[in-house]
């Protein structure tokens, strides 16, 4: 799914920010959401969350929906 692997990279980039030490505590990151990309129209993302298998978070960002509901 587009949208998952758009997701995932975001983590690995914030993850991997170089402003944190290469001997950090290799924190995960923090977001759980994204714009969707917009390679689709909003039709497409609209059905995803009638679907249940994307949680609109209000304000165009998007969710995976919570483990073992989708």
């Amino acid at each position: 799914m587009v949208f998952k692997k758009s997701l995932k990279v975001t983590r690995l980039d914030e993850e991997s920010y170089v402003g944190r030490g290469l001997m950090s505590g290799g924190r995960k990151s923090g977001i759980v959401g994204i714009a969707p990309p917009n390679r689709f129209p909003q039709e497409v993302w609209d059905e995803l969350v009638r679907q249940g298998r994307l949680v609109d978070a209000r304000h165009g960002i998007y969710e995976m929906p919570p483990e073992g509901t989708a």
